[in-house]
């Protein structure tokens, strides 16, 4: 479903075909918690995954609900606001991995409500190339107006220090994130721990921004880092996060 809502935004051209495939999910998980799933393969998968972990129905909502919000192209006001809308997509998918985990810790909520910020701002950070290239830009728009940087610069490509400082105020708004997601680690449940292994991929994407100061449209950020996997085995194997 995740996935399914995730693409709606870039597969229509009309914001009213939007709001009625976001009705259909809507409806279809009011139908998966009165056990009458939709006839439609991701649903039933759902409906069996909510039934195996007794699912919570809210985290569902916040994320349709936010998705719906999101399908106007409108840049986010402020900061706050794109935190906002992690936390109601990115966290709420984290806090229905930790039931799935078996997990219901306040430690571990705290941690995922952060991780899932972090992840919200990196992936708002590395969707700015493309959505450039689409004359859109999603950037907080109260630090862009704190650099005197215009979306018009986003959408030509603009690398000069007020630009990436830009970036570096928003990049460093994760980071801080996921330190605070870091300061509870000792009380987390280790069995916590595969939720918020995407962390891996946050750290790697922050770390080849410092390396590249902070310059968005450095073609390095747009491949993929082939030592990932190794990185994530050995978060695992030192079960950190």
């Amino acid at each position: 479903m995740w996935n399914w809502l995730r693409q709606i935004k870039d597969s229509i051209t009309q914001k009213t075909t939007g709001l009625m495939r976001m009705q259909f999910w809507r409806e279809a998980v009011e139908d998966i918690y009165c056990d009458n799933p939709p006839h439609q393969p991701v649903a039933t998968e759902l409906w069996r995954a909510v039934k195996r972990h007794n699912l919570t129905k809210m985290w569902f909502m916040k994320i349709i609900d936010e998705r719906e919000k999101n399908l106007d192209d409108r840049a986010y006001r402020n900061i706050q606001a794109l935190e906002t809308y992690a936390e109601n997509t990115q966290s709420a998918l984290l806090y229905l991995t930790l039931e799935m985990l078996g997990v219901r810790d306040i430690h571990a909520d705290h941690a995922a409500s952060h991780i899932g910020k972090a992840q919200g701002i990196v992936t708002c950070l590395r969707a700015t190339p493309y959505h450039s290239t689409r004359q859109k830009v999603f950037l907080p728009m109260d630090i862009c107006m704190l650099h005197g940087v215009s979306q018009e610069d986003f959408i030509r490509g603009k690398q000069e220090k007020n630009v990436r400082d830009v970036i570096y105020d928003i990049a460093s708004q994760a980071h801080i994130h996921l330190e605070h997601a870091r300061s509870f680690s000792k009380k987390v449940p280790v069995k916590a721990y595969p939720a918020f292994f995407c962390t891996v991929a946050l750290d790697d994407y922050l770390r080849n921004m410092r390396k590249v100061d902070f310059n968005i449209f450095h073609p390095s950020l747009q491949k993929k880092s082939t030592l990932l996997p190794l990185h994530l085995y050995l978060r695992s194997w030192k079960k950190t996060y």
